[in-house]
């Protein structure tokens, strides 16, 4: 940890020297929720959010905050080792194409919906939005969306080639969050003086509420969503490594969600602990945590640091807006730090400029500043990338 502030109704710690203004303001406001448990805890990779920093750690009682769990539920990473030592260029370059054809990219969908069985059983509870999205989502299993999202081909200093894919829940996980913030707009309205101040966009559903009790059963849903979306582009992924190298071996994924709100007990109390960008750490718990475009990632093993309430970070972390990246960055200088790493990219307009490797805080320093909350077990260097 490198520093703790304690000006508010509970501690901040905080694993970063620099936190932009607006971060520190979305952490103060934290830090004063009447619901807020023990202290609030800011990874190595956060910057600014809606509501609540991305890099945020949270624990509640008696109340969850959809805003504090964010619009992507469940979005998370999916890693799997291979039993390959090398791949050529020559094998990448067709392995990328083969992936364009057969996994949709950015806002794209499948043309027709995917079989009902690859969906996660929506059960017996009521899932009011899940059922009103379901046949949407049949089209969106298997995608990978936009933004930060990737599929990356890595090769481990365990002397293996890594397969990687950052995806979330899509559009179904952004319906389930914007109905029950609205919700949680709603009833703060009509609480009146005591509710959370509106400008905070931390509103919140009281956990002996329907309401909250509806979020809590249609998350569940996302990030079980969320979790079977990576699985169906990783079977792809690895289908086509296989037909390009002959690769036939391919270990068991380990799969780790980062936008979630869980029950667990923490200083000897039971509460929800709110992660949005950040990463579970548990003792001997193996975690992923990428970094940006054309650098290192690593898979790291959690020490169960309490003050962390045993999280890490999710990533490295943005040092600049999507926008202002666009803005600010040469493209041509971006162009030419990824292809000096050698890695083959999907930087090519200056649209691509919110994914440059300077839009991202160094994965080094990050994890550098963590190390009381994990330790290194892989560390991975891009071969080749796909983003949405």
């Amino acid at each position: 940890m490198k520093r703790t502030i304690s000006t508010e109704k509970i501690p901040l710690l905080l694993w970063l020297d620099e936190l932009e203004d607006e971060a520190m303001a979305q952490a103060h406001r934290l830090a004063n929720l009447d619901c807020a448990f023990h202290h609030v805890a800011i990874m190595a990779d956060a910057h600014v959010g809606y509501g609540m920093p991305i890099g945020g750690v949270l624990a509640t009682s008696g109340a969850v905050i959809p805003n504090a769990v964010g619009v992507d539920i469940g979005c998370g990473m999916r890693a799997v080792r291979t039993g390959l030592a090398e791949v050529t260029v020559l094998q990448l370059k067709k392995i990328l194409a083969s992936l364009r054809t057969a996994v949709p990219l950015g806002f794209k969908h499948h043309d027709k919906p995917r079989p009902a069985e690859v969906m996660p059983d929506p059960g017996a509870g009521e899932l009011p939005v899940v059922a009103g999205e379901f046949d949407n989502a049949r089209r969106q299993i298997g995608t990978l969306g936009g933004g930060n999202h990737f599929i990356e081909i890595q090769r481990g200093n365990d002397r293996r080639i890594w397969l990687m894919i950052h995806s979330g829940s899509r559009n179904l996980g952004y319906k389930v969050a914007g109905h029950y913030n609205d919700l949680a707009v709603r009833l703060a309205k009509k609480a009146g003086r005591n509710a959370v101040p509106k400008e905070w966009q931390l509103a919140l559903l009281p956990l002996d509420s329907p309401e909250g009790q509806n979020y809590l059963r249609e998350m569940a849903y996302c990030v079980d969503f969320a979790r079977a979306n990576r699985g169906e582009m990783m079977a792809v992924l690895q289908e086509i490594v296989a037909e390009a190298t002959g690769c036939d071996q391919f270990e068991p994924p380990l799969d780790v969600a980062h936008n979630y709100a869980a029950r667990e007990t923490h200083f000897f109390k039971e509460v929800w602990v709110h992660r949005k960008g950040a990463t579970r750490a548990f003792a001997g718990e193996y975690g992923i945590i990428p970094g940006c475009q054309g650098s290192r990632s690593y898979i790291v093993r959690g020490l169960g640091n309490p003050q962390s309430f045993m999280s890490c970070s999710h990533g490295a972390g943005r040092v600049l807006g999507r926008k202002q990246a666009q803005r600010v960055l040469n493209l041509q200088e971006e162009i030419a730090r990824l292809e000096q790493s050698r890695v083959l990219h999907s930087l090519r307009h200056r649209a691509d400029l919110e994914e440059a490797p300077g839009a991202y805080k160094d994965i080094g320093e990050v994890i550098a500043n963590q190390l009381d909350l994990i330790e290194i077990a892989v560390e991975l260097q891009p071969l080749a990338v796909l983003k949405g």
